[in-house]
């Protein structure tokens, strides 16, 4: 009987001990290592192969990365994503690619070709690739040095003699004729994050400044102070192939996402080089999570501001006893509008209760001015009379018509700039709220908005002249202190007092003279900077840096942020500055 007792309790033991090595298995799951040995096994065995002159098969890929440095896959320093040093590590170009550049140890780095080589792929091929099976190289793939060496020079269009098929066939099948004749500009802007208000812009024909880096150090060219993007984030070039900016993630930490999906490589822990993506005018990449990039491509069809234009903004999160501020600005600008190469518009939109109403409101106002000055006869009378006050307080109108934020509001400051036929340069303003805007001419300062605030004295004559005066020592109406706004559909309903009738200006002749700029800022830089003090600071700036014309305005806009920066301002803070002093008078050129 003992030993039956003894029997059972030991294999009750047993099959415990046996139940916790199960658990402990499929807890850590161990053989997720052996499925991903043997996918890279299979991988490798099925690697891709050429077939050259007759039966002769080589790798595709070339396993020495010792070749001289005067061959096709071009040998040269390599700086790792966060700034590590390596060198003669071999860089091949996909050609899905297109110029933008993937280090030898990814899965996905694509084919050395020498002349004349048929390519045979024994695997199945990306639908995105634009080698067809069987089709001839005429000439080597070229590869790119990084950023580094191209920023240093160098040959213009090498990727343009790639050719496909016989003798005289050309690239005609898979890109359009006069290859030459077509030019983009990239314009990037942080909209989010905290580097909110960087911009950058390149054109396609400037390969000394191609690819364009994105990332957290130096010598990146969009430089990022968010401790979610790596050293080296992503990279952008144009695909001389397809006539498309591409976009690649470099091994990211935190990933990269295109319109909210993620383009990095699968294997996120790998470091490894994502695919590269198409761009389009108006998609979003955001680096991490908090660092949104708007991005705006325009064709040679388009034309460049013609003058200095700096944008800026600090959500100044430490300023309210340690706390974290949100990010409530959203300013943009659009120069030209589209299929209006003479009118731009610059703008500052200040939320409150949230940053979703001066989203809604920034995108749509410049829409609405757009399509009313599309009518000619609108377009024309503007150019005609020199006023755009109709045009402006109907685009006003619209816009809180289209927006259905009911519960949150944000004041809108907007002023349209515009060019006639004899080039001479005009500007209006129109705003609800107190983000205000100022013009300098000729040492004279014109106010072009109207503080909208419940204690203001033209607020209080309007809120009097509707029969329900204000109370003495009354400085809000249902707790805002401001009296008209775009949004707030809830606190309108309950209170006839608010508004969304915008104040419009007078009409600004920009002639040439001295020192002409115009200054648009949040109230976060008002509350501690006077007009006085920023005329000045202004003209400190412009003597400072007089040297570096190109950037001149961006180095302003700075300048004037970092003074509302050290004069601990509490609030959300923007700054747009167009220099007027640097206006090009053709107004729409293209570099040949």
């Amino acid at each position: 009987m003992a030993m039956v007792e003894s029997i059972v309790v030991f294999t009750l033991l047993l099959l415990m001990l046996l139940l916790i090595i199960i658990l402990i298995l499929f807890a850590f799951k161990p053989w997720r290592f052996f499925s991903s040995f043997s996918f890279f096994s299979f991988s490798s065995s099925h690697s891709r192969s050429i077939k050259v002159d007759g039966d002769f098969e080589r790798p595709l890929v070339s396993d020495n990365v010792n070749l001289p440095r005067d061959e096709s896959n071009d040998l040269t320093r390599n700086y790792d994503l966060e700034g590590a040093y390596h060198q003669n590590e071999a860089l091949l170009r996909s050609p899905r690619t297109q110029g933008l550049v993937h280090k030898q140890r990814l899965p996905s780095a694509s084919p050395h070709l020498a002349q004349g080589d048929s390519l045979v792929l024994d695997v199945i091929s990306d639908p995105a690739e634009d080698i067809l099976v069987g089709q001839t190289l005429k000439r080597p793939l070229v590869t790119e040095h990084l950023v580094e060496t191209l920023k240093h020079g160098r040959p213009e269009n090498q990727f343009q003699d790639l050719k496909f098929g016989g003798e005289s066939d050309s690239l005609q099948e898979f890109v359009p004729k006069a290859i030459s004749d077509q030019r983009s500009c990239l314009s990037l802007e942080v909209v989010s994050g905290p580097s909110r208000g960087i911009r950058c812009s390149v054109q396609s024909t400037s390969t000394s400044k191609l690819p364009l880096t994105l990332g957290r150090v130096s010598p990146s060219d969009l430089l990022l102070k968010d401790a979610e993007v790596s050293g080296k984030h992503a990279m952008i070039n144009w695909n001389s192939n397809k006539l498309k900016w591409e976009l690649v993630d470099m091994g990211s930490l935190n990933g990269t996402l295109l319109n909210s999906r993620p383009i990095n490589h699968p294997d996120s822990g790998s470091r490894h080089w994502g695919y590269p993506m198409e761009l389009a005018s108006g998609d979003t990449i955001t680096l991490g999570t908090t660092s949104n990039i708007y991005v705006h491509i325009s064709s040679q069809n388009e034309c460049l501001v013609p003058f200095g234009v700096g944008m800026t903004s600090d959500p100044m999160s430490m300023r309210r006893g340690a706390k974290k501020l949100p990010m409530e600005d959203v300013c943009y600008y659009q120069w030209p509008l589209p299929g209006l190469n003479q009118f731009g518009v610059f703008g500052i939109c200040d939320g409150h209760g949230g940053v979703e109403a001066a989203k809604s409101a920034s995108k749509i106002l410049p829409e609405m001015v757009a399509a009313i000055l599309s009518d000619s006869i609108k377009s024309e009378r503007v150019l005609s009379q020199h006023d755009a006050s109709d045009v402006l307080r109907d685009a006003f109108s619209r816009t809180e018509a289209c927006m259905n934020n009911y519960y949150e509001g944000c004041t809108a400051t907007l002023l349209l700039v515009w060019v006639d036929s004899d080039e001479n340069f005009f500007a209006q303003c129109a705003n609800v709220g107190d983000s205000s805007c100022l013009m300098n001419l000729g040492g004279k300062q014109i106010k072009m908005t109207e503080d909208h605030k419940v204690s203001s004295y033209s607020e209080r004559l309007r809120i009097e002249g509707m029969g329900e005066p204000l109370k003495d020592g009354e400085t809000r109406l249902c707790g805002l202190n401001l009296a008209r706004m775009l949004g707030d559909k809830f606190l309108k309903q309950q209170d006839s007092r608010f508004s969304c009738e915008p104040y419009i200006s007078q009409v600004v002749h920009i002639g040439e003279t001295s020192g002409a700029f115009a200054l648009l800022a949040s109230d976060g830089f008002w509350d501690v900077v006077s007009v006085k003090k920023a005329v000045q600071l202004v003209a400190q700036a412009r003597e400072r840096h007089w040297a570096d014309k190109e950037n001149l305005a961006e180095k302003i806009a700075n300048v004037l942020l970092n003074e509302a920066r050290t004069l601990r301002t509490k609030d959300n803070t923007s700054v747009i500055f167009l220099d007027f002093d640097s206006i090009s008078r053709v107004a729409c050129k293209v570099d040949s």
